[in-house]
């Protein structure tokens, strides 16, 4: 039997959803998730019950593991002036950001004084071992450094989903898992720096005997079915939209990329990035006065943001820099953070749409001396 996720349209009684601090009748039957064992032989009959939405097989997922990069240190804020966050008179005030990785030191310094909700969906406990989660977090709203690496320090809320394990990896059920949490918890804005692991799968299933194409074709129709069921999820989202509620998703593009071995060696952006209506993100670097796509970045992303030599938290209350898209995902989350803000001031009502609006409207081209858009998108994202 394999282990398979099943999203019904309306939650058990007694269990939680996205829809379940709305007032009663305002907004769609909030949807469950569930991961249960289940024969082959019984899929159909499963399939055919009037509150099954979706089912997928379980997914193996992993952190976009980040680059070796060349400085051991560098300028901390050169990515936050390249986005103009240290120009920007707002600070995310107001904003709730959910970060779904390895989870945060919530006692490094970067976070006194900021509200953190932490949920582990993983089965390890709260905290980060990894470090991943506490560099993204920093990147998004870590401030009180003496120095500047959050772009929307001044975001009051965060939400901190550890949806990988302390080793960096996990399953797809702890990803959808911690996104129906953070909607749950009404996130403004959601942050995802992994990846849905499908060479993994292929080499973890030829590993155990099955043909390579056999394993191939099995990975690439759970990869297939787990698409659907992120989409499904997306589409949820967006309809809570009319009743008041968004949540904008950005995701990390990936780093399978090779443009060092061969400018060609492209891979395309993967799931969660390649998701219906979420926002996708590939990394940059300086290169003189030039900016350009960093040479690991997958491409079909929607934006860009720097990603190459970025100092960030580090748990025990220090620093680190990395590269990787893991990197610049969280740049556009900060960013989203002082348009959500920013939209409010002017007396609307900031939501996902108008945000993401600002977000690609406002992006910027002009530092790339070389460009194409399959690789930045629509260019690098600008702040308020």
């Amino acid at each position: 039997m394999r282990e398979y996720i099943v999203l019904r349209r309306e939650a058990p009684q007694g269990r939680t959803g996205f829809a379940s601090l709305a007032s009663k009748g305002a907004e769609p039957a909030e949807p469950s998730l569930s991961l249960e064992r289940i024969p082959a032989h019984a899929l159909a009959e499963l399939n055919a019950e009037p509150d099954v939405a979706l089912v997928a097989p379980k997914m193996p997922t992993r952190l976009i593991a980040p680059q070796n990069s060349r400085a051991t240190r560098h300028k901390p804020c050169w990515g936050a002036e390249a986005v103009g966050a240290t120009a920007s008179q707002y600070t995310g005030a107001g904003v709730s950001v959910a970060v779904l990785d390895t989870g945060i030191d919530a006692t490094h310094p970067a976070f006194a004084g900021l509200e953190l909700l932490e949920k582990d969906f993983s089965g390890d406990g709260n905290g980060d071992v990894q470090g991943h989660g506490t560099h993204c977090a920093g990147t998004i709203f870590g401030s009180g450094l003496g120095e500047r690496i959050g772009v929307a320090p001044g975001v009051s809320r965060a939400l901190i989903g550890k949806v990988l394990a302390n080793d960096g990896s996990g399953s797809s059920e702890m990803v959808f898992d911690g996104l129906l949490w953070a909607l749950d918890q009404r996130a403004d804005i959601v942050s995802l720096s992994l990846g849905f692991d499908f060479t993994g799968m292929v080499k973890t299933l030829a590993g155990n005997g099955w043909p390579v194409q056999l394993a191939t074709s099995n990975a690439l129709e759970t990869y297939r079915a787990n698409l659907r069921m992120f989409d499904a999820l997306m589409a949820m989202t967006k309809a809570r939209a009319a009743f008041g509620s968004s949540t904008l998703v950005i995701a990390a593009a990936g780093n399978e990329s090779r443009r060092q071995t061969d400018p060609e060696y492209r891979i395309a952006a993967s799931l969660p990035a390649a998701a219906d209506d979420v926002l996708s993100v590939a990394a940059i670097g300086r290169d003189g006065a030039y900016y350009s796509v960093a040479d690991f970045s997958n491409c079909f992303a929607t934006l860009c943001a720097p990603g190459v030599d970025i100092t960030s938290a580090w748990p025990g209350g220090g620093l680190k820099t990395l590269s990787g898209t893991s990197m610049a995902c969280p740049y556009v989350a900060g960013v989203a953070a002082l348009w959500w803000e920013a939209i409010a001031a002017t007396g609307k009502k900031a939501n996902a749409r108008n945000v993401r609006a600002k977000l690609v409207g406002t992006a910027q081209v002009s530092r790339f001396e070389k460009l194409d858009e399959v690789d930045v998108g629509q260019g690098v994202v600008v702040a308020p």
